[in-house]
């Protein structure tokens, strides 16, 4: 209710509201000042109003008091329930975990005002899962309430939790939400065998590394914790077999080691055992985590097929051995009970089995075509075996003959030798050393022995000397040998071998005679050697090589020195413009070099040269004019040079001439005027020639000629 200190109760004042929800939310009596909310409010909505009144003069409308501010709070009341916001929960715990063991943790929030009465105080409680958890009823934290909960007895629980405002009083608001809590699994169960006790049956003829059968230890744990390991235990049979452990089943797999023999032995016997992998130490006390289980293997007989004696057979003959001789035999049985008879056949691959032949019933090999040892030294093809109860059963085994040799062919020289003797060679020197070699398989212990033919025995050049290991020396018998009387030599030289029937041949070497020096090193072998002047003697070849070579050096001096000499050819021609050319025979100093003739024609008629020095020469007194008087320009003479220069050029057969140096002009006007050093009116006299002394000793002629002297006039002609 509002009211001003101004109103009468005449009904001169007029109240009026505005701000926070005037006219929406609240209203006034305009005469009475009273405020009246026009809808429910929430105080979760919105707490509070700020409002402002005023009181207006009803005839002038004008304000009697200035506007007033005020705030309407909204009182709380309890008409919101707590909330799980997260719920439902999941949750897990390991088996076996003691009282008090922390699960999870819930809570619950009230939208009502916590700072008024009771109504957002929430206290919680279980509804459902009791005995087993329990939860604090301020915190809403939620723990194990039984001791050694068994993941194998059961996994999963469903709890649910209250949440109830007021304090938990009666007439207070509540909300409610589920919690899932799985048992997680600890290694608390050792594996065990179902059975004590395992009986296979396995057939003999069983290869090797394949699974014979299973077996299985139950672990009701989950996961790694279930892994199990099988060994089996050492004793009787164990070294024939082994266990491996199935990684998706857990089952252990039995393979066959060794093979397994009906009529050796019938049956087997040993422990396998059964363990897990990962251990909890807390539940050690338990007991051992393994479990032990008999395993009996029975073997069964089957038809098996014949066996050889052998696993594989090696037998020899001798090449050229007649057909039909008999060279070995095979043998197989049959271990069977019943004891079938056994045929033998060869396995045919390709034309090397038609060789030989096997007799079905006895199994004697023997030679079906004749032998060559140097064409095959060694056959290798297969034998099979089979039953004649079951011809499908065979067995196969390799036969592996050896062509022993004959002595057949003659040994021969490894190399065609071909070997070299010095002229100045002494007796008794040996120029070579030969090896034999025989086609035959030499035998252990086989000799070859090296002689000189009957023919050669009596000529007193060569001779040949067995040293008696397969090896022997060709030997000098005479003092020099001479190329002009015989360049080769042949020697015949007979080897002989060991076996029997003795095979020699007698072998050709060829003898070159060569010139050496006195250490015995090869000079030359060249026929063309040979045919040198009878006279001469090696000192009379050096001393003519010396002389042709002094002769040429003084022929090269004499050039040089003519180079050096200094000439002056001046080619005179009245009819020729290349009258006033100069030839010098040393290098010339450049452009300069033209000063010995008149070429004022061709420079610019303005300058003109008083005198004429010459620079081939070494003037007495060297003397630079600076004045030079303006020529006239002769117009016929440079024409002339045009018309000359013209036809030259067009003219292939005329030779160059470099000395002669020509510049064009430019003609009268000229802003460049003339490039040719030629027309520099630079004297010599401005300049300093001293720095030539520092250039060395190819231009001391210069420094001599422009330094030392100083310039007088008077002096020059």
């Amino acid at each position: 209710k509002l009211h001003s200190d101004l109103d009468k109760g005449v009904g001169t004042v007029k109240y009026t509201l505005s701000g926070d929800g005037a006219g929406t939310v609240f209203t006034i009596d305009e005469t009475t000042g009273d405020i009246h909310a026009i809808r429910s409010l929430d105080r979760e909505e919105k707490p509070f109003y700020t409002l402002r009144a005023q009181a207006v003069d009803v005839d002038t409308k004008k304000p009697l008091e200035p506007e007033s501010e005020f705030i309407i709070k909204v009182q709380d009341i309890n008409d919101n329930e707590p909330k799980f916001l997260d719920g439902p929960y999941v949750a897990s715990v390991p088996e076996m975990s003691p009282v008090g063991a922390y699960v999870l943790q819930v809570k619950a929030t009230d939208a009502d005002d916590p700072t008024y009465g009771n109504s957002a105080r929430v206290v919680y409680s279980i509804l459902q899962g009791q005995p087993y958890f329990s939860i604090d009823p301020k915190t809403g934290v939620i723990r194990t309430a039984l001791p050694n909960m068994d993941r194998e007895v059961k996994e999963q629980y469903q709890v649910l939790i209250q949440a109830k405002d007021m304090g938990g009083q009666l007439g207070g608001l509540a909300g409610t939400t589920t919690v899932n809590i799985t048992l997680t699994d600890v290694n608390d169960n050792p594996p065990r065998f179902p059975k004590s006790i395992f009986h296979l049956k396995v057939p003999e003829t069983s290869h090797v590394g394949s699974a014979i059968g299973r077996i299985r230890a139950v672990d009701p744990d989950f996961g790694k914790n279930a892994e199990i390991e099988y060994n089996i235990v050492p004793g009787d049979g164990g070294n024939l077999f082994d266990i491996t452990t199935d990684e998706y089943t857990q089952e252990g797999v039995i393979k066959l080691k060794k093979p397994l023999d009906f009529e050796t032995k019938k049956a087997y016997t040993f422990k396998v055992e059964a363990s897990n992998l990962h251990l909890d130490h807390r539940f050690h006390s338990v007991g051992p985590f393994k479990d032990t289980a008999t395993v009996k293997i029975n073997v069964l007989d089957m038809d098996e097929p014949p066996v050889f004696s052998k696993p594989m057979y090696t037998m020899e003959v001798y090449e050229d051995t007649p057909v039909g001789t008999i060279i070995g035999a095979v043998t197989a049985q049959d271990l069977d009970a019943g004891s079938s008879s056994v045929r033998y056949f060869m396995d045919w691959k390709n034309d090397v089995d038609s060789y030989f032949t096997i007799d079905a019933t006895e199994g004697t090999i023997a030679t079906n075509e004749l032998l060559d040892r140097e064409n095959t030294a060694q056959y290798n093809f297969s034998i099979i075996a089979s039953k004649v109860s079951n011809p499908l059963l065979t067995s196969k085994v390799n036969v592996i003959i050896n062509v022993l040799d004959v002595n057949e062919f003659p040994p021969e020289i490894s190399v065609p030798y071909e070997t070299s003797v010095c002229e100045n060679a002494k007796p008794g020197q040996v120029i070579q050393t030969i090896t034999a070699a025989d086609k035959d398989l030499s035998p252990a212990g086989q000799r070859f022995s090296f002689k000189l033919s009957s023919d050669a025995s009596s000529k007193p050049n060569f001779t040949v000397h067995d040293y008696r290991n397969n090896t022997a020396g060709i030997e000098t018998r005479r003092n020099g040998y001479s190329r002009r009387q015989q360049e080769l030599y042949f020697l015949p030289v007979v080897i002989e071998d060991s076996s029997y029937p003795v095979q020699s041949s007698t072998n050709t070497l060829t003898i070159r005679v060569c010139r050496c020096d006195s250490d015995g090193t090869i000079q030359s072998c060249n026929v063309e050697a040979i045919f040198l002047p009878v006279g001469l003697s090696t000192g009379a070849l050096i001393a003519i090589l010396l002389c042709i070579v002094i002769l040429l050096v003084i022929v090269v001096l004499y050039v040089a020195l003519r180079r050096q000499k200094k000439k002056d050819t001046l080619m005179t021609s009245k009819e020729d413009i290349r009258d006033n050319v100069i030839h010098y025979d040393d290098e010339g100093g450049g452009e300069e070099d033209t000063q010995a003739f008149d070429i004022g024609a061709l420079r610019n008629p303005k300058v003109i040269e008083d005198n004429k020095i010459r620079r081939d020469i070494k003037p007495d007194t060297l003397r630079f004019t600076r004045h030079r008087p303006p020529a006239q320009d002769n117009t016929d003479i440079r024409d002339f040079i045009n018309q000359r220069l013209k036809e030259n050029d067009v003219d292939p057969s005329a030779p160059p001439y470099d000395s002669l140096a020509t510049y064009a002009y430019e003609g009268n006007g000229s802003v460049a005027e003339s490039l040719s050093s030629i027309d520099s009116l630079t004297t010599e006299a401005d300049q300093d020639y001293d720095y030539l002394s520092d250039w060395g000793p190819r231009f001391k002629i210069l420094a001599d000629m422009f330094g030392e002297e100083s310039y007088n006039p008077d002096k020059v002609t």
